[in-house]
């Protein structure tokens, strides 16, 4: 939601397609999915479509030929194998300095999907969303929360909050002066923003941006690792003092030409550069690929796929399942005939009663739970949020050889505390924790049979 969405866009894809520089595409909704071809589709408000190639370094066009406040939002299909089974959706930052693109962008964050007031194109742009990721810099503000607020009130009721929404502090490499490492620095800070943001996101992942797009896209070259091998053959303490701030790098004598330093500037910052120099003093004969790995490790990026992987991806049909089933009941709500709507509600009642389907009220269940709705003691909630997330009993109850046994008493405990202590919505989603944690036992005994 602010700067450095769209270069996180491109490490997630692997491929720099997403302009990282204010312009035209900056200030519209962008989608990337997969497609048998590379193309840029400029769809209009009024649902018509402009073709465009990709300019000649692969990217959406800066130029998008359609005026921006025309533009419903740009459709952009790729041969990436990353986009099979995901769809991004870059949107224009919060808080911008751009008055008309922040509105838009709170357009699509800001009201109900079904709100009159809400054009077309941002309505269903909330309506699909299934997660959202957060992306921040420095530290949150009131405007942040509110942002994601304003999401969670938009989207569908599994789609975003503490359960299926990540926030991203972005341009960690910016916290410490020169190429110090800012991980000391940037991991605490995660963590605190985590807890600031504990009702609105499930984790904060700190993130080198530009490193991440730069190593995760394949973008260093062979002249660039020998480059950074030259500047890594300097005395330690002139190479040090190159890399204090990036007017010294530019302007200080050194082996590496003028245009190659700026290069590698635009490509790895002070931090990146500092680390690859590191790893080239250790080890002068490392490779450009083991180089890049390294520095991909560097950036946080693997962590944030994992945890991305953790948050959302094994449980995607479920978050699919229950987007479909929440919109199927808001548009019963909207019905004028009241025969229609009691019959759909029965009718989702009846799936959601079929053990198959017990996750999803699980996943709405710690949705509450997690974003404060409904108050559960912290251990209950925490509970509830691993059995709701995974199915692994020692993951949910915290215990090295929990099994069969331990699921059972841990139901009988919440089905204790729905009868003692609790009050009507507690014991609701105690009830729900209960049946739960005995459906999991069943499978755990299947498993354990064959």
């Amino acid at each position: 939601m602010k700067a450095g969405k769209s270069t996180l866009v491109n490490a997630l894809i692997g491929r720099r397609v997403a302009p990282t520089a204010a312009g035209e595409c900056t200030r519209v909704v962008t989608r990337f999915r997969y497609g048998p071809a590379d193309r840029v589709d400029v769809v209009t408000r009024d649902d018509q479509r402009h073709s465009l190639p990709l300019d000649d370094d692969g990217m959406v066009p800066a130029r998008l030929g359609v005026p921006a406040t025309r533009i419903a939002y740009v459709d952009v299909t790729l041969t990436n194998d990353r986009l099979r089974t995901l769809t991004v959706v870059d949107t224009p930052g919060l808080s911008s300095t751009d008055t008309a693109s922040s509105d838009r962008a709170a357009q699509v964050v800001g009201d109900a999907p079904f709100d009159e007031h809400i054009d077309a194109d941002s309505a269903a742009e909330v309506a699909a969303a299934e997660a959202v990721v957060y992306v921040f810099t420095q530290a949150v503000r009131a405007d942040d929360v509110h942002a994601l607020d304003a999401f969670h009130d938009a989207s569908a009721r599994l789609a975003a909050g503490p359960i299926n929404a990540l926030g991203v502090l972005a341009k960690v490499d910016t916290l410490t002066g020169g190429a110090d490492d800012p991980w000391p620095v940037a991991l605490p800070l995660a963590r605190q923003q985590a807890g600031l943001l504990a009702r609105t996101v499930g984790d904060v992942v700190p993130l080198a941006g530009l490193l991440a797009e730069t190593a995760g896209a394949g973008r260093l070259t062979r002249a660039d690792r020998d480059a950074l091998a030259q500047l890594a053959a300097l005395p330690a303490d002139d190479l040090q003092l190159l890399l204090a701030s990036v007017d010294l790098f530019r302007t200080l004598p050194a082996p590496v030409p003028a245009e190659r330093r700026e290069r590698l500037l635009g490509r790895l910052d002070l931090y990146g550069i500092g680390f690859a120099c590191a790893q080239l003093t250790t080890d002068p004969r490392l490779g450009t690929g083991e180089l890049e790995r390294r520095l991909l490790t560097a950036s946080g990026l693997p962590r944030l796929q994992q945890s991305l992987d953790r948050s959302f991806g094994w449980r995607a049909d479920a978050i699919k399942a229950g987007w479909a089933l929440t919109r199927l009941e808001r548009l019963a709500g909207h019905t004028a005939d009241p025969r229609l709507r009691t019959t759909v509600r029965d009718a989702l009642e009846d799936v959601l009663r079929d053990p198959a389907y017990h996750r999803l009220r699980l996943l709405d269940a710690a949705q509450r739970a997690a974003s404060g709705a409904v108050r559960l003691p912290a251990d209950r909630e925490s509970e509830l949020i691993r059995l709701a997330t995974s199915d692994d009993p020692r993951h949910i109850l915290d215990l090295p050889d929990a099994g069969e046994k331990e699921l059972i008493a841990a139901a009988a405990r919440w089905r204790a505390y729905a009868v003692d202590g609790a009050g009507p919505a507690q014991a609701r989603i105690a009830h729900i924790a209960h049946r739960g944690l005995q459906l999991l036992a069943q499978e755990v005994r299947t498993r354990c049979a064959t």
